[in-house]
């Protein structure tokens, strides 16, 4: 009885596990259960169907909005800066990927990318290099917030952040002349509100050496007449500065104030619609009358007048009035001593002081002659020209 239902066990047993039953193989059906077993072309086709793109927009949404103002505390000429950046490199690679802003991916903003956008915004743009690296440290800084929050794209990000910054070029710093710049504050119609306007932002943007973003963003309770006409200036890296005004200065602020009106805005220069002034509005006011003063100043035609020649001529004119570096670096705002040291390679007044100062070597007098070899030879030199083989 036992024997015969060991037998019968064992028989079951090599029943289930013989390779050649195809209903009763234990390994066949656990098998044909799982699949086939995955070679080199099933991990790559598992990998592509694991390999998800990730959408820019809520990252690059949450960098404006919590990374920047929240996180670092930036302020909002650096926002603007990186948003306009990003305007640019969004519309370049919209055009490049032939796909929506709004549809790009992390991974489609690679390296190569990146550096094509940097290439075409000197090329086709014609930016600096200057202009250049502040573009693409606005990206190196999303980046940077980026690999935290995407750790599946560190390699690519990595990438990005290895594009080095390109060397620019230590020019000389452009600025006015005496007389330029008088007949620029001369150029504005005084008998009009555009032209009181104008020339009241004229005289202030020179007398303060005065960033665009500064002029623009002054508002009406940062200018002081008592005791002593003066007007506070946020200037860049939130560094604030008290300016005393020239009298001048002082008097065409008094008369653009009472032509000013009653507007909503709290800034202290407005456009003729009553709204805040913006960049481009004062640029193309400085382009106006720069063409004005070109037809009594031809020497204007051949320099490209923007808003910071103006900062620039107010720093030279502090520098060569006071001779004193410290002073025109607390005049325009400047963190570090050595930015202001570029005005120093442009004032030729140092130079001269030092030229004068020191006693240059004497030249040994003598007079050349003509020696009669030299002479002999110029003769030979004549004859043998002279006298040519016929043929």
């Amino acid at each position: 009885m036992t024997l015969t239902g060991n037998r019968k066990n064992t028989r079951s047993r090599q029943s289930r596990t013989h390779p050649g039953c195809p209903s009763g193989c234990r390994g066949t059906s656990q098998k044909s259960r799982r699949g086939p077993s995955p070679g080199p072309a099933g991990e790559e086709s598992s990998l592509a169907q694991t390999k998800t793109s990730t959408p820019l927009a809520p990252h690059l949404t949450a960098f404006f909005e919590q990374r920047l103002p929240i996180e670092r505390g930036a302020s909002e000429n650096t926002r603007n800066s990186y948003a306009y950046a990003f305007q640019l490199l969004l519309t370049f690679a919209s055009k490049h990927l032939q796909a929506a802003p709004s549809q790009l991916t992390v991974e489609q903003i690679g390296a190569p990318l990146v550096l094509d956008f940097l290439n075409d915004l000197e090329t086709t743009r014609g930016n600096g290099a200057s202009s250049r690296n502040i573009r693409l440290a606005a990206i190196k800084s999303f980046m940077h917030f980026l690999e935290y929050r995407v750790p599946s794209a560190i390699e690519q990000i990595r990438r990005i952040l290895a594009i080095p910054t390109k060397k620019t070029e230590s020019k000389l710093v452009r600025h006015l002349t005496a007389e330029e710049i008088q007949g620029l504050l001369n150029s504005p119609d005084p008998t009009g509100w555009k032209g009181i306007r104008d020339r009241a932002m004229l005289h202030l943007c020179y007398a303060g050496g005065l960033r665009v973003s500064e002029l623009i963003g002054l508002r009406l309770d940062d200018l002081q007449f008592q005791p002593q006409p003066s007007v506070l200036v946020h200037g860049k890296g939130r560094r604030e500065r008290c300016l005393p005004l020239w009298k001048t200065t002082t008097s065409a602020l008094r008369a653009w104030l009472a032509a000013r009106g009653t507007v909503p805005v709290p800034e202290l220069f407005v456009n003729a619609r009553g709204g805040s002034l913006t960049r481009s509005g004062f640029e193309y006011i400085l382009r106006k009358h720069i063409r004005i003063v070109k037809q009594h100043y031809p020497s204007l035609a051949t320099k490209r007048v923007h808003p910071h020649v103006l900062r620039h001529t107010c720093a030279l004119t502090i520098l060569q009035a006071t001779k004193d570096l410290r002073k025109v670096s607390l005049w325009l705002g400047h963190a570090k001593t050595q930015t202001t040291e570029m005005y120093l390679r442009v004032d030729p007044s140092v130079k001269l002081e030092a030229l004068e100062s020191v006693v240059p070597p004497k030249l040994r007098s003598g007079r050349f002659k003509v020696t009669d070899k030299l002479i002999a030879s110029l003769k030979a030199a004549t004859f043998t020209q002279s006298k040519k083989p016929s043929k």
